[in-house]
């Protein structure tokens, strides 16, 4: 108790929380958005169900990374090299977390821009999306994000209880703002191919990461913020035009 009565008295420790929480709003977007699109694609009774559920999952393995954050600090350690460059298991998760988010971008641009396709790489073999499969995409994203988001932390803060609460206001901010994106995405089929493009640059940026090669987090969201302003004066000028 008195640890804690030290923190809340320390104003450095006030502007860690501030900076983390900001940071973890702002990589809590990419899981929202891949949530979104997922649920997006299930009967509409089921949709704010899987949110719920997704986001859930996405705080309940915040919660559990940070209760091994020993472990997870091990992550960034080199476990073999491949023609002098070594791999650690973050980079790995990162690597198939981007591969995977690539493909299903890929997959869902393909059947945006060709909605008919017929049997080919992309046919998953159902028609409707299953709500069982969904969530299981959810949490293997959920997944990669929230080590990234882990990582980010502890390399912000030593203190698990600014992490801990760094996490939870993020992931409830995630939860206010579900349904409303989820339902912007819906409403808005522009918006869509938007956010696929969004994920596709995502998946590339984590695979570049899971190689070693840096790619600072401001480029990543200016490009986003960028696009979605030249895309909101797109559909300000149709409106008017309707």
């Amino acid at each position: 108790m008195d640890a804690l009565v030290t923190l809340a008295s320390d104003p450095a420790v006030w502007a860690a929380l501030g900076a983390l929480i900001a940071m973890e709003v702002v990589l809590g977007i990419d899981n929202l958005i891949f949530i979104s699109i997922l649920t997006n694609k299930l009967p509409a009774h089921q949709r704010s169900k899987g949110r719920r559920i997704g986001i859930g999952l996405a705080l309940v393995l915040r919660l559990a990374l940070l209760g091994t954050v020993a472990v997870i600090v091990k992550l960034t350690a080199p476990v073999f090299s491949v023609l002098g460059h070594a791999f650690s298991w973050r980079d790995l998760i990162l690597i198939a977390g981007g591969l995977f988010l690539v493909w299903k971008a890929t997959k869902e641009i393909h059947h945006k821009v060709d909605p008919d396709p017929g049997p080919d790489l992309f046919d998953g073999g159902r028609a409707a999306a299953n709500f069982g499969s969904v969530i299981v995409q959810i949490l293997l994203l959920d997944l990669v994000f929230s080590v990234d988001s882990i990582i980010t932390a502890v390399g912000m803060t030593e203190h698990l209880p600014v992490m801990v609460i760094a996490v939870i206001v993020a992931v409830l901010t995630m939860l206010l703002a579900a349904d409303p994106l989820a339902r912007f995405i819906e409403n808005n089929p522009t918006i869509v191919m938007l956010a696929l493009g969004f994920l596709l640059m995502i998946g590339g940026t984590l695979i570049a990461e899971g190689f070693g090669v840096h790619v600072p987090k401001g480029y990543i969201y200016a490009a986003m913020a960028f696009s979605a302003l030249v895309e909101a004066l797109n559909m300000l000028s149709r409106r008017k035009a309707s």
